[in-house]
């Protein structure tokens, strides 16, 4: 059987918040909030989540999938890498995404945070190579959708 190509797929999310770009660049760089929004879920158990925020530093957050879940059962990984902070201006990192230990995509993506004069415009542009059995550009789209939709209630509180 043939090797599917990679698929492509570049997304940009845009959002404001009535926050300073300090509060909202925290939501990303402290490891108790991070966790809340990023991490936490009622779909899943989290097995490790861990935060080194600085250039070079690592976050990995591991889950198992609950029942009721589309793939209950399975383990996913997400692992990251960044490449490029600007305290309260721009977060770059590269993060690869494994189910069951098989690799399915891996994305640079650029988080940029930019001051209003009613708080902070966030930017969110992600770019991904998917590979097999991969959720596929439109999934990981609703999914960050979804995780920024969490970052909107951590700002509200």
């Amino acid at each position: 059987m043939a090797q599917q190509p990679a698929i492509h797929s570049t997304f940009v999310i845009e959002k404001s918040y009535p926050k300073s770009p300090e509060k909202v660049f925290a939501a990303f760089s402290d490891p108790e909030k991070k966790r809340r929004w990023y991490g936490e879920s009622r779909g899943h158990d989290i097995g490790d989540y861990a935060l080194d925020f600085r250039v070079g530093g690592n976050e990995v957050l591991a889950v198992t999938m609950k029942a009721g879940t589309p793939i209950a059962g399975a383990t996913l990984r997400w692992a990251q890498t960044y490449d490029d902070i600007s305290e309260n201006h721009r977060i770059v990192f590269s993060q690869t995404l494994d189910i069951n230990g098989k690799r399915i995509s891996v994305a640079l993506v650029t988080v940029e945070f930019r001051a209003t004069k009613t708080g902070c415009d966030l930017v969110f542009t992600h770019q991904a190579a998917f590979f097999e059995g991969a959720d596929g550009p439109q999934m990981r789209e609703a999914g960050w959708k979804a995780l920024l939709g969490n970052l909107d209630r951590e700002m509200a509180g």
